[in-house]
């Protein structure tokens, strides 16, 4: 999904004096936290257990593009593998062009406001011309109800549990809107329309083992939960257009011209951009293929989705993308000559620049980038991510342009790698993704593009009265506040958990172990818990409860400093206190009048009995300023009581 900025005006109120304490120390370290015990599926070290499993879709797919009518008509056969210890007797499957559909359950609770997810216009959705299955040698037409964006299927008899399988074959056709809710549509360029074309064939609703059937509607804000298998799908188009996709194209020597093959080839071995079709050629016939259509095929391997665009309007350029294991990527982008109109060129012709540090980061970072090729589409998508391509605004540019691919690409490893329920916890994907921006700013071009989050700054937004909480579904979110509730305090939750909680190398070992488990595979926010807590050797229950569980405040105060002495020994006693519920680990800063500065580093177990804590310094002479947090690192609500000086 788009991305959102951490660069954020903060409104900070300050509140002089002191109000009652709202910290309840027996509930925020209440010792039972987790709802279960591991199972045989689900370990309680947060690895997947002995017995886990999951369902298998893989498809087979063909499909063409009518530019004429803005349609795609398509034949998609799923292989279903049943390896759950349940038989089905039904399937149940996503059919989320009918989103678009005026009668739609979406249409019917868009806001008044509107928003990135209302239908600017009305399609009919998806036509079902046929449905058949494909079971023990023999086909049969299938007895199937379609509610809203959902379709269920019966089979003549039930699959059978722990790897059974059964082929569901549809033919299918629906209209390309023009804006499709922000994850897919087509917009007109000087040169031809650009398609941007996702959610595009009939696709396996979920079975696992937390919920059996996962049949939430597609209302727009949530975004996808979906199976694991391989597609080979193919698009046919008129050949004066050129299609990019999800996957390794398998058969280029139709797709491309000899001299952009050769181009290809250079681009394979080159860390430096390599046009592939340039400004000047688009619109000329000598830089397509003569036949008047052409067959673009495609397969991509372990993926939960595949997602296309196409246009004649198609600048296309690429590099090579250095894996942690020596293997080797493509990074590829698509965009108009109108995306490519700055005179610094610092617009579009950085995208493959952009993409390919993205991929090497994240790769490095968390886990190896799985797919042949990445590839950036500039088009009417602000802001999309699917399996090895990507939607960017054809308007971005420079730091707009690198932070909406930076956050779309590594979307690859949050939700395409780690298969988090999107529909349900849309923070495990945009705020985990939000978090790994941060460090890849950080790291791209000597930090060019650097952004790093003002906790403190930013606290009284994040944390503000009429904000949702983490662990509502992003339909359930307000949508003014989404931005906050499934990006902004998920990704601070992680930037403070690595930094003043568990400290950088725990915490990336920890982070790096549960992209490692999950790959590939279904993970709940307990798995997550789970192996944060085990791999870096901490009781973090107090911290998801306040941050993740409950919208709990964090504001701590200088309450009281006076002269103390002890075995003939001069100090200061320093007492803090907790106002609000959420208790975290401290630094508190104390200063004498000569200048002597201590840093006294507070475990967050000083909260255990209570809402206060006292400090006994040792100080050589009085003591003329204490400030807690003085970096302000902590998302402090009101920061105006950290800090006590002497009168």
């Amino acid at each position: 999904m788009k991305q959102i900025s951490l660069a954020i005006v903060s409104i900070c109120i300050a509140f002089a004096g002191f109000g009652q304490s709202k910290y309840d120390h027996r509930e925020a370290f209440h010792p039972f936290f987790y709802p279960n015990f591991g199972t045989e599926y689900r370990s309680a070290s947060g690895e997947p257990g002995p017995k886990y499993w999951q369902n298998k879709a893989d498809y087979k797919i063909e499909a063409t593009l009518d530019p004429a009518e803005h349609t795609v008509k398509g034949k998609v056969a799923l292989h279903y593998t049943n390896n759950s210890p349940d038989a089905l007797r039904f399937l149940w499957l996503q059919l989320d062009q009918n989103i678009y559909r005026k009668d739609s359950r979406a249409s019917a609770t868009t806001t008044a406001l509107g928003g990135r997810w209302a239908n600017g216009e009305f399609t009919d959705g998806y036509g079902i011309k046929a449905v058949k299955i494909e079971q023990d040698g023999k086909t049969t037409d299938a007895q199937y109800e379609v509610i809203d964006t959902r379709m269920q299927v019966w089979l003549p008899a039930a699959v059978k549990a722990t790897g059974g399988s059964v082929k569901v074959i549809i033919e299918y056709g629906f209209t390309i809107p023009e804006y499709g809710t922000d994850r897919m549509g087509r917009l007109k360029q000087k040169d031809g329309w650009i398609y941007e074309v996702a959610q595009w064939f009939p696709r396996a609703c979920v079975y696992d083992d937390i919920n059996g059937w996962n049949v939430n509607p597609y209302l727009g804000a949530g975004e996808f939960y979906l199976e694991y298998g391989t597609i080979d799908y193919s698009i046919t188009a008129p050949s004066n257009m050129i299609v990019v996709g999800s996957g390794g194209l398998q058969n280029a020597q139709d797709c491309f011209t000899a001299e952009q093959i050769k181009r290809w080839g250079e681009a394979m071995n080159s860390d430096k951009t390599v046009v592939i079709r340039s400004a000047d050629e688009v619109g000329k016939a000598s830089s397509r293929p003569g036949n008047p259509f052409t067959t673009w095929k495609f397969k991509c391997e372990n993926t939960r989705d595949v997602a296309w665009a196409a246009s004649t309007a198609f600048i296309m350029d690429a590099a090579r993308i250095n894996l942690p294991s020596g293997k080797k990527a493509m990074a590829v982008s698509v965009y108009p000559k109108e995306s490519a109109s700055k005179k610094d060129a610092n617009d579009w012709r950085r995208s493959t620049e952009y993409t390919k540090a993205s991929i090497e980061f994240y790769s490095k970072y968390l886990f190896e980038f799985p797919y042949p090729v990445a590839t950036n589409v500039a088009g009417i998508v602000g802001g999309m991510e699917y399996p090895g391509i990507v939607f960017c605004s054809a308007g971005a540019t420079e730091a707009g342009l690198f932070g909406v691919t930076d956050h779309e690409f590594g979307h690859g490893w949050f939700p395409m790698i780690v298969g988090s329920n999107e529909r349900k916890f849309a923070w495990m994907d945009e705020g985990f993704n939000t978090f790994i921006n941060i460090l890849s700013s950080e790291a791209f071009n000597n930090g060019e593009y650097k952004e790093v989050p003002s906790v403190s700054g930013m606290a009284n937004y994040v944390f503000g009265d009429k904000m949702d909480g983490m662990l509502n579904g992003a339909d359930v979110v307000q949508q003014q506040n989404l931005g906050v509730a499934a990006y902004f305090k998920p990704g601070m939750m992680l930037y403070v958990l690595r930094n003043e909680v568990l400290g950088a190398e725990r915490f990336d070992r920890a982070l790096k172990e549960y992209v490692r488990r999950w790959a590939f595979k279904h993970p709940t926010p307990w798995d997550f818990f789970h192996t944060i807590e085990n791999v870096a050797g901490e009781d973090l229950n107090w911290f998801w409860r306040g941050w993740a569980l409950n919208t709990w405040k964090f504001d701590v105060a200088v309450k009281e400093v006076k002269p103390l002495k002890s075995n003939g020994k001069s100090g200061t006693m320093i007492t803090i206190q907790l106002l609000e519920k959420m208790p975290m680990p401290v630094t508190v800063k104390v200063v004498d009048v000569n200048g002597e500065t201590q840093l006294i580093k507070l475990p967050v177990e000083v909260w255990q009995r209570g809402d206060t804590w006292n400090i006994a310094v040792e100080t050589k002479a009085d003591v003329k300023e204490v400030v807690v947090d003085p970096e302000k690192r902590l998302p402090d609500m009101n920061f105006s009581n950290n800090i006590w000086n002497k009168q």
